[in-house]
């Protein structure tokens, strides 16, 4: 079997399991990558030659990268060839990494670098909703029902459905927004059409250089979203459904996070005196 035709059957697979475009990006790019650095046949392909390649391409990549990597590869050559050949490679353990999150404070200094109101707006949306990029970008003018001041979030991470409410502060700005696009289908487009998360990515990244914000990106506004509702003594599991999280344990890594949280913790020798 050749490359391309070996990579053809995979994307078609991955679409009819309804995978998302990212995993199927992912998972075709992989695969890809893969071949073109051993220059082989896809049923050449050994074991030996996946721990080459990840020697090689992934060494300095975080261990998720490599996680990701071997489950691209397992699941092209299940589905091909009925063999797995990262069996026996042994899987990296997943770094336990604090995301980064901005003070509410930090949050405002962040927007005041936004100077094109379309920008603010959109970063002011994932922040207020605890939007992924993808999920700003994919936000189309019909899933936004004003009257009931709720919005849907469709077909996100996981292939999962979920409500948010509209909150007042932008939804003048919303309205308007939606206006502006009449004709369109997503809420906020650019020159040559739907906007890409690069578009967003760089935006943030941009204004958040201007702020001085070291490490910050889209995802966290949604970081901070989540840890400033923690603060605010919204209930976990509300927070969980908020996010579209499938499980609580994903949103717990939240309670570690909130300094508000910690520095309420009194210590037990206050407590005799």
């Amino acid at each position: 079997m050749e490359s391309v035709d070996f990579l053809k059957k995979i994307e078609i697979e991955l679409k009819i399991s309804k995978n998302s475009h990212y995993t199927i990006r992912n998972y075709i790019s992989s695969n890809k990558d893969l071949l073109n650095f051993l220059d082989k046949y896809p049923k050449e392909v050994t074991p030996d030659d996946v721990k080459l390649f990840m020697a090689e391409k992934l060494q300095d990549k975080a261990a998720m990268s490599t996680i990701l990597f071997l489950a691209a590869i397992k699941y092209a050559y299940v589905t091909a060839f009925n063999d797995d050949i990262t069996t026996g490679i042994r899987r990296p353990k997943k770094e336990k990494k604090l995301p980064i999150t901005l003070s509410k404070t930090e949050v405002k200094k962040l927007f005041e670098e936004l100077k094109n109101q379309k920008s603010k707006l959109m970063a002011s949306l994932m922040y207020a909703c605890g939007f992924r990029v993808s999920e700003l970008v994919n936000l189309k003018i019909q899933d936004l029902n004003f009257p009931e001041k709720i919005g849907h979030v469709r077909q996100s991470k996981g292939n999962k459905d979920r409500i948010f409410n509209i909150p007042e502060f932008l939804t003048d700005d919303l309205q308007n927004q939606a206006k502006n696009q009449e004709g369109q289908i997503y809420l906020f487009t650019g020159r040559s059409g739907k906007l890409s998360t690069r578009n967003i990515q760089k935006i943030i990244a941009s204004a958040a250089k201007r702020a001085e914000l070291n490490g910050t990106h889209c995802h966290t506004l949604r970081h901070s979203f989540a840890t400033h509702l923690l603060e605010d003594n919204v209930d976990i599991r509300k927070i969980q459904k908020l996010l579209g999280h499938s499980t609580i344990s994903t949103t717990e890594l939240y309670t570690h996070i909130s300094a508000m949280q910690l520095k309420k913790i009194k210590s037990p020798i206050d407590s005799l005196i």
